[in-house]
């Protein structure tokens, strides 16, 4: 059986960073961390999360599983009161992961390419969520959340543009300038009957 890899003195501190441009671009957590959804120390929270990736991948004794990765991910979004699912834990933990991988190896190339787009990211709106406006569209119905009121039409949210959470264009983003409508955020935040 072959010995565990450790990452070497600059890869660490090469992982170390990586993991913070990914997960600075992770829209869902500086949602969360800007509107300080886990209190007023999301931010810290958020760091923390950074500083607990690193510590797990650099001095774990135990083989590494993107399971393991996903539930400390989860976990972590717990602590900030938000639920993930739109996939994008899953993915977040694959690009860690892959880039785990290539640091073992001294290959920084995506590292550099995340400082880089990091470097010209401008902020722009994104959207949050889509929302169905079209009444003849009932065939969903059956398969909506029984918490959600099909009564709500302002599901949309658009954040106010960010220097360091603005996400290349995504498939919603793209579709916003496709014909879709972007919507100011709503002023309560309290469900309508």
């Amino acid at each position: 059986m072959e010995p565990e890899r450790k990452l070497t003195a600059p890869a660490a501190a090469a992982f170390q960073e990586g993991v913070g441009l990914v997960l600075s671009r992770w829209s869902a957590l500086q949602l969360a961390v800007e509107n300080e959804w886990g209190g007023r120390e999301s931010r810290l929270k958020a760091e923390q999360l950074v500083s607990d990736i690193f510590s797990w991948v650099n001095f774990s004794t135990e083989p590494l599983y993107i399971d393991d990765l996903e539930e400390m991910l989860i976990e972590a979004m717990s602590s900030l009161n938000t639920v993930i699912e739109d996939g994008s834990i899953e993915e977040v933990a694959e690009k860690i992961m892959i880039m785990h991988e290539e640091c073992l190896d001294c290959n920084f190339r995506s590292i550099e390419s995340l400082r880089e787009a990091n470097s010209r990211r401008v902020p722009t709106p994104h959207v949050k969520q889509v929302v169905n406006d079209e009444e003849d569209s009932d065939e969903d119905d059956d398969d909506t959340d029984p918490s959600m009121n099909k009564d709500d039409s302002s599901n949309m949210i658009v954040d106010k543009p960010e220097s360091h959470a603005v996400e290349p264009k995504t498939k919603q983003a793209v579709e916003a300038e496709d014909g879709w409508e972007v919507v100011g955020p709503r002023r309560s935040r309290g469900k309508r009957n």
